[in-house]
């Protein structure tokens, strides 16, 4: 057993598609506390949570249930107005998200909250709470409980995520050397993403970049070729998770990088990544579940004189 396979994030990243079907399964018993449709909502959130909330947005809209934002808890834009706001935060007690509510209390606005934990500043707030805690980590690393998040957000608008099970599933049942084959010896990645998977391009970077301490970049893919690419060469790879725009894989192979991608539903392309994260991480010698400078939860101080 490798160092990585002793890791907590390890066993969350493997728990993937169990924590999908688990969490899918419930989907009926969340449906007053998740945004009815026709109604303007704003969902809110930090880091990969944030990530989270782009995607959810974006298929929200895409699938014609009203309009959806999603802001980063620090700069949200809520003076435009919105009928409901969904917050997402693992641990409960990320500064920034505790704000958010205070400052909607006594406002008419429906609050609603998906966390990992009960008993916490963030549950006490909302006016509605989706309790996870069946997929909460130990790793410092999100994995497991953000894509569970997103699976039963897509399962709440109507989807059906038995192909996206099973793809993560044959992901993490791959012989790592395959499943990582031009990947894991690469010295620079970005991802890319259209529509809703851009806020999957945007987490899977950030994964590499925590666990592994590796040189990452994301980009809306019709946005690559307008400079980005100037950082394409041997050794280095594009990866686009979901659609393609025609031409971006031709263009990046003429530079001599690598261009990755497969035709799976993008969250398990995401579990993928997750594995590179784990070998990257076990390359460097890193600790994959205690990043440099991190917590589990961003709890700021007070600026001083309040």
């Amino acid at each position: 057993m490798t160092v990585d396979q002793q890791s907590h994030l390890f066993c969350e990243v493997v728990g993937q598609p169990d924590g999908w079907s688990r969490v899918v399964s419930r989907v009926g018993e969340f449906a007053a506390a998740l945004p009815p449709a026709g109604i303007r909502v704003a969902v809110i959130g930090c880091g990969t949570s944030y990530y989270m909330a782009q995607a959810y947005a974006a298929l929200r809209e895409q699938a014609g249930l009203g309009e959806t934002d999603a802001f980063a808890a620090s700069e949200h834009k809520l003076r435009r107005g919105y009928d409901a706001v969904l917050v997402i935060s693992r641990s409960g007690t990320t500064t920034e998200v505790i704000d958010v509510l205070e400052s909607l209390k006594g406002r008419g606005v429906s609050t609603s909250a998906i966390v990992a934990t009960a008993g916490t500043p963030v549950t006490e707030l909302a006016d509605h709470v989706i309790l996870l805690s069946e997929v909460d980590e130990r790793s410092v690393v999100q994995t497991r409980f953000a894509t569970s998040v997103l699976a039963l957000l897509r399962a709440s608008l109507g989807e059906n995520l038995s192909r996206a099970i099973a793809d993560a599933a044959a992901v993490l049942a791959e012989d790592e050397a395959r499943a990582l084959a031009r990947l894991a010896d690469a010295e620079q990645v970005t991802f890319v993403g259209r529509g809703w998977t851009v806020g999957l391009a945007e987490e899977a970077a950030l994964k590499l970049r925590e666990s592994a301490q590796f040189w990452t970049e994301s980009y809306p893919a019709m946005e690559y070729r307008h400079g980005p690419v100037s950082i394409a060469a041997p050794g280095r790879v594009v990866w686009a998770l979901g659609a393609v725009p025609v031409g971006l894989a031709e263009q990046v192979r003429a530079t001599g990088a690598h261009f990755e991608h497969r035709d799976v539903d993008p969250l398990a392309e995401l579990v993928r990544v997750h594995r590179l994260c784990l070998a990257k991480a076990r390359r460097a010698g890193l600790d994959p579940d205690n990043p440099r400078h991190l917590t589990r939860s961003i709890i700021l101080a007070p600026p001083a004189g309040w």
